[in-house]
């Protein structure tokens, strides 16, 4: 047994225990179907409107590759995690995917996808340096590249221009004293007005404003967490006061309803979200409310630039594809500027290559070059497996600060505990791994 194989055997037992327990039947999974002679068959897997997007795509691919026959198959994002698992555990993986970003740790646990460096040494089509630094950084995972962005994804600020020009600004916030001074001047609870719409069972925006500080959120090689340091306390602490403050009401995006409703109704001044709502503002306000909203990159702690999350999703090819080449052939196609611009004009998702902004809609959309600024300032999550667990759980800290149950001290600490329990199994691996060695 080689130094790297027993961890990842040992990983895969514990994944194919759990899926044994829940009793996931791998009969479940889609379908094998037989290949014409001389075709490949090459299942993709999506989710969300990317795969009806690839209806639109996929035409001039397949003039160009005959040979190819794509076959798209979208899942419910509810139940994809679950479904690739599913898949892993029966041994009936696609031949590649459009993975998350935070899931993208745990294929590679897994030994799942395909390590690409050697093949994207050798394309003229992919080049690392076009692509936006922490988007490639978040599929690059102990030194190997594992997949290719096809999407990002940033949250930033949408504004009320109208609304703090009232309140005498003439410009988005810069730091976050200048945003707390808008926020208590925008804000009016008695007349149901807030500065912010901050849902409180989305954990988003509190790991934003923790990234912009200069500690990291896991410590000690990804072992341990790192929430009781002065940054994530600073962090944790601007966000609980701005409830504390009376500047964002403490409620659920169920409660909140229609948010862009509200925002055109000056009901919020500010909205914390990402890009696909610059849409959503557009075909949902009237054409008289246009030009009193815009969009900004996150204020920085002491001053710009502000540090958004780097997230999104890449392309990934799976290590039992039988079909690798002609899955890298559809990952350089999809990969292209021109083709990533339509892309953005069908579904909303941003390119991840800095050449797709220069043309298209994009590069003529005001509303966009927020997101193009703030996708240069962007930090990747801990790449671990059990990112999102910890990160669900900074939001209940967080939330227990907000209703008054813990000082912030004390959820920094509980948080930790928390997390430290999280990582066991991970500290266990990494440790006996280097026993191996």
């Amino acid at each position: 047994m080689n130094a790297r194989a027993r961890p990842l055997r040992l990983a895969q037992r514990a994944v194919l225990r759990g899926l044994a327990t829940l009793g996931l039947a791998a009969g479940l999974l889609a379908g094998c179907h037989e290949e014409a002679p001389g075709r490949q068959s090459l299942t993709f897997w999506t989710f969300g409107r990317e795969g009806e997007a690839m209806q639109a795509l996929l035409p001039p691919f397949e003039q160009a590759h005959p040979e190819i026959d794509v076959r798209v198959q979208q899942l419910p994002l509810s139940a994809a995690h679950q479904k690739l698992l599913t898949a892993y555990a029966g041994g009936s993986m696609p031949d590649l995917m459009q993975l998350g970003n935070t899931w993208l740790p745990e294929m590679v646990a897994l030994d799942a996808v395909e390590p690409l460096d050697a093949r994207i040494a050798r394309s003229a089509a992919i080049r690392p340096a076009d692509y936006f630094d922490s988007i490639w950084a978040t599929n690059r995972i102990d030194g190997r590249t594992y997949g290719v962005p096809w999407y990002v994804d940033t949250r930033l600020l949408f504004y009320r221009v109208d609304l703090l020009r009232q309140a005498g600004f003439d410009h988005p916030p810069r730091d976050w004293a200048e945003w707390r001074r808008m926020l208590a001047a925008l804000s009016d609870p008695a007349a149901h007005r807030y500065g912010i719409l901050l849902p409180t069972n989305e954990y988003e925006q509190l790991m934003s404003l923790a990234l912009e500080q200069p500690d990291p959120l896991l410590r000690d090689g990804n072992r341990y967490g790192n929430f009781e340091s002065a940054g994530f306390k600073r962090a944790l602490t601007f966000y609980v006061d701005t409830f504390r403050l009376h500047q964002a009401p403490a409620i659920s995006n169920v409660v909140a309803g229609n948010p862009w409703e509200e925002f055109g109704r000056g009901v919020y001044a500010f909205y914390f979200s990402g890009p696909w709502n610059i849409g959503e503002f557009r075909s949902r306000l009237p054409a008289s409310a246009q030009a009193s909203w815009d969009t900004a990159p996150l204020p920085g702690p002491d001053g710009p630039p502000g540090t958004g999350a780097a997230g999104g999703a890449s392309l990934v090819i799976f290590r039992g594809s039988a079909h690798k080449d002609a899955a890298w052939a559809l990952v350089q196609y999809l990969s292209d500027p021109v083709v990533q611009r339509r892309f953005y004009e069908l579904v909303g998702d941003m390119p991840p290559r800095r050449s797709a902004w220069a043309g298209g809609a994009l590069s003529r959309d005001p509303k966009a070059q927020a997101f193009r600024l703030q996708l240069e300032h962007v930090k990747p999550t801990p790449p671990v497996p059990e990112w999102e667990r910890i990160a669900n759980e900074m939001q209940l800290a967080a939330a227990r600060v907000i209703a008054g149950e813990l000082s912030v001290d004390q959820a920094c600490a509980e948080l930790d505990r928390r997390v430290d329990a999280i990582l066991e199994k991970r500290r266990w691996v990494l440790d006996h791994r280097k026993e191996a060695r």
